[in-house]
Formats: C-alpha cells, structure tokens, sequence
C-alpha cells in the first residue's frame, strides 16, 4: 500500500511558477512509475506528465516545454516544477503511482488547487 500526500499549490499570477511535491509512504517508491494529472470541475481528469520506470518523462502537449517531472526516491518525492503558468492551467493536480509493469496507476494522493490569475 502506498500513501501519497501533495503539496505546493496555491494562487499564481500568469506567467509564474510552481512546484508540486507528493510525498510517498513505503520503502519501495523506486519501483513505482509516477504521473502527474489534474482535474478542473466538469471535466474529465486529464494526463499531465509521467516519469517512467527506465526514467523516460511524458508529457502532454498543452505542457511540454513548460513543465518538468522529477523525483528524488532518497526523499520518497516526485516533483512537477511548473513554469511559465497560464490561466488554463486552472486545476486540481493530483500525482499517482503505478507498480512495476502495471497497466494502470494503482495509487493516488487527495490533490492539490493550483489556481493561475491573468
């Protein structure tokens, strides 16, 4: 079972920046796959930018070039540093785990409001 906790959202004016920690419980984060995704209300959640098992990074095209995931498995943390914000970028995000050769994520933290003014 893996917990995970978000943190570092807030209220941002456009063109700013963020950086999103989730912070994982277990002894085996290393082994876990990670995604970043939001949601706003009304819509159906949406990818953002995964960190693969071989450390290949995914990111969706609204995002590419402005955003960056990252992890530090000393610290049991993945990181979303977000540049460049605009008002679309609007949402509640949330990181999630994938066990090793899974299909699907398996685990997601509560979310975290990033809320981007223009």
């Amino acid at each position: 079972q893996v917990q995970l906790v978000e943190s570092g959202g807030g209220l941002v004016q456009a063109g700013g920046s963020l950086r999103l920690s989730c912070a994982a419980s277990g002894r085996t984060f290393s082994s876990y796959a990670m995604g970043w995704f939001r949601q706003t209300p009304g819509k159906e959640r949406e990818f953002v930018a995964s960190l693969r098992w071989s450390g290949l990074t995914v990111y969706a095209d609204s995002v590419k070039g402005r955003f960056t995931i990252s992890r530090d498995n000393a610290k049991n943390t993945v990181y979303l540093q977000m540049n460049n914000l605009k008002p679309e970028d609007t949402a509640v995000y949330s990181c999630a785990a994938q066990h090793f050769g899974g299909k699907s994520y398996d685990y997601w933290g509560q979310g975290t409001q990033v809320t981007v003014s223009s």
